[in-house]
C-alpha cells in the first residue's frame, strides 16, 4: 500500500442542477457555475489553488483548461481525466492523493458534462471498443438482445442475482421506487418525481427485469469539490467547522474474475469488494459503522449488487435488505442514494461522482437538514464506470461527532449566500463570482460571455 496518507479535507462542494440533455446549457457554464459555487463554499480565492482537475467523458482533449481558465489563467496544473461513470470520483481520488503525499494543498476539480439524449453510444467506430471483450463474453454467456448495451449487462447481473439469492423482480422495482422518492428532497435532482411499485413494474419493460424506471436517464451537469491538507486547513479556520475528512479511500480496477463468465462479475462486482474493504480498512470502519451511503446506481440491478459486494448486507441477502426497508429513512441500517441517485438525480457522467461527494459532505455537515439521517457519523460512496474502474471514499467529521442538523438560516449566514445549498439550488452575484476569481492572473477573454450565461439561470 506505501505510506500512510496524511490527512485531507473536502472544504467546498458546489453543483448545477441536472438536466436533461437538450443541447442548451455548454459545458463551460456547467463547470463555471459547479467551480465557483464550491470556491465560495470553501470561502477560498482561485489563486491558492495549486493544482486543478477536469472530469468528463464526452468532450475534445483539454475542455478542462477551457473551463479552468474562466477562473483565473495562475499557469496550474491542469489534468483532464475521462474514466468512464467513476470520472468524477477518479479526479477526487488524483485530488486527495495529491494532497495526502504532499504535491499540493488546495487542489479543486470540476466535473462536468454535456450528453446526448438516449442510451449511451460508441462515438469511434474505426478502433476496438475498450469493453470489446466484455460484450463478447455477454454474448457467449447470456446472448445479445436489442436493448441498450449497458441496460443488458447490468440487467443480466439483475437475473443471475434472481437465480443465485432468489431475488425478485419487484425488489428491483423497490429500489427505483426509493430512489425516485428521496429525490424529492434534492432540489439538483433531474426527476423529483414520485412513482408506486405498480407504476414502475409497468413502465417500459428495457431488459428485464429493468424497467425504464429503473435506468439512470443522461444528463447534463456539473459539480465540483475543493480538496485541501491540514496545513491549508489550519490557515483557514473560518472553514474548519465545515471541513470533512476523507478517512478512507481506494482506485481498484477489475480482476481476471470480470471473465469469470459471472454476469455480476461482468460489471464489476469484484473490484467493488475490493475497494469497498480496502477504503474501510484504512478509515478503521465496517459497514456497520455506516449511516449513509451514496452509490452507483445506474440501474436498479447494480445498486442490489453493490449493496452485497460494499457488504451492506450479508452476502446474498440485498434484496431481503431492500424488503426490510432498511436502504430508506423507515428502516434501521442505512439510507441509500438519499440525493436520489443516479436514477433519479440523473447521471452526467463526469459529474456523478463529485455530486454524490457533495451530497455525503453535506449530511456530515448537517446542511440536508431535510434529509438527514439520525446519528450519522460515518458515510460511504461508491463510483463505478465499466471497463473499469471503481473508486470508494469513507468520509468522516473530523471531530469524531454526529451530525446534527443546521437550520438554512444559520448555514446561509454562515456561508454569507443567505440560502442554504444543500437544500435551495441558487446561484451567486456577479460580486460573488468576481470574489472567487483570480485576483492576479485573469482574463476575461478566457471568461467571454459564460458568466452572463449562467447568471441569467439563476
Amino acid at each position: 500500500m506505501g505510506r500512510k496518507a496524511a490527512p485531507a479535507y473536502v472544504i467546498g462542494v458546489g453543483m448545477t442542477k441536472f438536466i436533461k440533455p437538450r443541447g442548451k446549457v455548454d459545458y463551460t457554464e456547467l463547470g463555471f457555475e459547479a467551480g465557483v459555487k464550491a470556491m465560495l463554499d470553501a470561502q477560498i480565492n482561485y489563486d491558492e489553488v495549486d493544482q486543478g482537475v477536469a472530469c468528463y467523458c464526452y468532450g475534445d482533449s483539454t475542455c478542462g483548461q477551457a473551463v479552468f481558465y474562466q477562473f483565473g489563467m495562475t499557469q496550474i496544473p491542469v489534468y483532464n481525466v475521462n474514466n468512464n461513470c467513476s470520472t468524477g470520483s477518479t479526479g477526487l481520488q488524483m485530488a486527495r492523493q495529491a494532497v495526502a503525499y504532499g504535491a499540493a494543498d488546495c487542489v479543486l476539480v470540476v466535473g462536468f458534462e454535456k450528453m446526448n439524449p438516449g442510451s449511451l453510444q460508441a462515438y469511434f467506430n474505426d478502433r476496438v471498443n475498450p469493453t470489446m471483450t466484455t460484450n463478447k463474453m455477454m454474448k457467449e454467456t447470456r446472448g445479445v438482445t436489442n436493448a441498450p448495451g449497458a441496460a443488458q449487462l447490468f440487467g443480466n447481473a439483475g437475473r443471475e442475482y434472481i437465480e443465485k439469492f432468489g431475488a425478485k423482480d419487484e425488489d428491483f422495482a423497490e429500489i427505483a421506487r426509493v430512489n425516485h422518492e428521496h429525490s424529492k428532497r434534492n432540489p439538483y435532482s433531474q426527476f423529483t418525481d414520485e412513482y408506486t411499485l405498480e407504476q414502475i413494474q409497468n413502465s417500459t419493460m428495457i431488459h428485464s427485469p429493468l424497467t425504464k424506471l429503473q435506468c439512470c436517464p443522461t444528463s447534463d451537469g456539473g459539480a465540483a469539490v475543493v480538496v485541501c491538507s491540514q496545513d491549508f486547513l489550519d490557515s483557514h479556520p473560518q472553514v474548519k467547522d465545515q471541513a470533512i475528512m476523507i478517512a478512507g479511500q481506494a482506485m481498484a480496477t477489475d480482476s481476471p474474475e470480470l471473465f469469470s463468465r459471472s454476469a455480476m462479475d461482468l460489471v464489476g462486482f469484484q473490484m467493488s469488494r475490493h475497494a469497498g474493504q480496502v477504503a474501510m480498512k484504512e478509515a478503521g470502519v465496517t459497514p456497520k459503522d455506516v449511516s449513509v451511503v451514496e452509490l452507483h446506481d445506474c440501474f436498479s440491478a447494480n445498486e442490489m449488487c453493490v449493496i452485497d459486494a460494499l457488504g451492506l448486507s450479508d452476502p446474498g441477502k440485498a434484496h431481503e435488505l431492500v424488503r426490510s426497508g432498511d436502504i430508506t429513512y423507515k428502516g434501521n441500517k442505512y439510507v441509500i442514494n438519499p440525493s436520489g441517485g443516479l436514477i433519479s438525480k440523473g447521471h452526467p457522467l463526469g459529474a456523478t461522482g463529485l455530486a454524490q461527494c457533495a451530497e455525503l459532505v453535506w449530511h456530515l455537515r448537517g446542511w440536508a437538514n431535510n434529509r438527514l439521517k439520525e446519528g450519522t457519523k460515518v458515510c460511504l460512496q461508491h463510483n463505478l464506470g465499466l471497463g473499469g474502474a471503481v473508486v470508494v471514499t469513507v468520509y468522516k467529521r473530523p471531530d469524531g461527532q454526529v451530525a446534527t442538523s443546521v437550520s438554512d438560516a444559520e448555514v446561509g449566514k454562515k456561508n454569507g449566500l443567505g440560502y442554504n445549498p444543500a437544500t435551495q439550488a441558487k446561484g451567486f452575484t456577479s460580486q460573488q463570482a468576481d470574489k472567487v476569481r483570480s485576483k492576479k492572473m485573469r482574463s476575461d477573454w478566457a471568461l467571454q460571455d459564460t458568466q452572463n450565461k449562467v447568471q441569467a439561470r439563476f
